[in-house]
Parts: C-alpha cells; structure tokens; sequence
C-alpha cells in the first residue's frame, strides 16, 4: 500500500482562511516545535486555488524563516492534497519525525 500524507499522526490542526491566519498559525507551529513532536501539523485551506496558494506559500516561507531565526533544525518534509470538496491541506512534520514513524 502507497502512503498518503493523511496516514500521518496530526498533533493540531488549522483552519485557514487568509494570509493573516496563516502567519499566525505558523509563528505557534514554530513556538510548538517539530521535532518534540511524535506527529505533524495539518493546515486545511478553502478550495479556491488563488487563496490556497498564497496561504500555501505564506505557511511554508514564515516556517522556514522562524526555523532559521531561531537556529532550529529546518529538515521539514510537506504535502498539499484535496482533504475533501471544501478544503485543500498541507500535512507538515518534521524529516526526523516522519523517519521515525517509519511510514
């Protein structure tokens, strides 16, 4: 059986709906930790591809600047697929985190 991002163990998750949201969420991931986590975060988006990208993109870059800011371990692995027919997400976990749970 393939994997799917869905298969991952999510600590919290975020419902989004703008860019503003989306740097918050990503400041309290960052404030969370990926790597004392035994699980991802999952973020779900509206399908309405121009907003999902910017939230996508705003996610992605705020994490990994937070990450380096604070010297953190930026090795993160993510995925963005159709949850259901109202919202996009984005499952992101650590690699460590991911290679533990052997998947």
């Amino acid at each position: 059986m393939e994997f799917h991002p869905s298969q991952i163990p999510i600590i919290k998750t975020y419902s989004i709906t703008d860019e503003k949201a989306a740097s918050e969420s990503a400041l309290e991931m960052v404030n969370l930790g990926f790597e004392n986590q035994k699980g991802g975060f999952k973020v779900l988006m509206p399908k309405q591809e121009k907003i999902a990208k910017r939230i996508g993109f705003t996610i992605t870059t705020e994490i990994n600047y937070m990450l380096r800011k604070k010297n953190q371990e930026r090795n993160l692995r993510y995925w963005t697929y159709h949850h259901d027919e109202k919202s996009y997400a984005i499952v992101l976990i650590s690699g460590n985190v991911f290679d533990e749970l052997g998947l």
